[in-house]
């Protein structure tokens, strides 16, 4: 019999699925061999021989030959001033530019282009972009004009009767800073505006009902319904933050000094100016792993929120 009799009805016996031959598989899998192929040669290939130079002595020129050297270009950075600098200022810019400067602007920006008039939401839409969507080293050049000793917020300064100063040699590293907010300020707000165009209007109008003010909706409402957008964008923005070279570049060199020497700056002078390959490349690895730790700490924060 080929099935089971219960009354008048025959039930069929289960089918076990097909297996699917091994030859088909491979075909359904075709399509993404070239850009596996790609992401291998590009990517993961330039990444493993990263990994490599740094735990070799290479240089650019002067040498026939590099050998391994294990950890110790590892233990030089740790050991170097210059290294323990960097890493102060690079978590300073990263705090005041992208943490502290684009996330809260950006989201100023966003809530108040939502209560603003039609004009006014597309002009300033259209400032803040056109910044965002400047070349780096443009927006740098630019702002070295703004802040340099005869720019102009010192012809401002003066045509105000206050004081003025050489801000790119006094502070270097806010000057810097400032940059990176007024040219990333507008990822923060787009991410802000689609995340409060989502919250529904009845939760607001119900808050103002009851007498809460700006701050309390603000505080008890808007955050914790944009929370994830906050996490996300916060990410991102320290991500990318870190990874600002030709900003500073355009700007101080690092200068004066080292005052705004950040690892990216630190790591091109290490690795291009001194011919230090190896060593160089070990700084590139601790800028990663210092990446590594903020996006981990952020995806942490928003796991626990959830």
């Amino acid at each position: 019999m080929t099935g089971t009799v219960a009354g008048s009805r025959t039930v069929a016996p289960a089918r076990r699925p097909r297996a699917v031959p091994v030859r088909t598989r491979l075909l359904r899998w075709s399509p993404l061999l070239p850009a596996t192929v790609l992401l291998l040669l590009f990517l993961a290939g330039p990444i493993a021989y990263c990994v490599y130079l740094a735990f070799t002595d290479t240089q650019l020129t002067g040498q026939e030959s590099a050998s391994f050297v294990g950890l110790a270009n590892f233990q030089r950075a740790f050991g170097d001033p210059g290294f323990r600098n960097a890493v102060v200022l690079t978590l300073v810019f990263t705090v005041v530019s992208s943490i502290l400067g684009q996330n809260t602007l950006g989201l100023a920006l966003a809530g108040l282009m939502r209560r603003a008039s039609r004009p006014v939401r597309a002009l300033t839409g259209a400032v803040v972009i056109t910044a965002w969507v400047l070349p780096e080293i443009v927006a740098g050049f630019l702002l070295y004009t703004f802040f340099e000793r005869r720019g102009t917020l010192n012809a401002v300064l003066a045509w105000l009767h206050l004081p003025t100063q050489n801000w790119l040699f006094t502070l270097p590293i806010l000057a810097v800073s400032f940059a990176n907010v007024w040219r990333g300020t507008a990822f923060s707000m787009l991410i802000y505006s689609a995340a409060l165009s989502a919250i529904p209007t009845e939760v607001t109008e119900s808050a103002e009902v009851d007498g809460a003010g700006g701050l309390r909706r603000l505080w008890h409402i808007t955050l914790p319904m944009i929370r994830r957008s906050i996490g996300t964008n916060l990410m991102l923005n320290t991500l990318q933050t870190l990874s600002v070279f030709g900003l500073i570049w355009a700007m101080t060199r690092g200068g004066p000094g080292n005052r705004s020497r950040t690892l990216p700056v630190f790591m091109y002078d290490q690795a291009f100016l001194k011919s230090l390959i190896g060593y160089g490349t070990a700084v590139a690895l601790l800028l990663l792993l210092v990446g590594a730790v903020f996006a981990a700490g952020w995806l942490r924060l928003m796991r626990e929120e959830v």
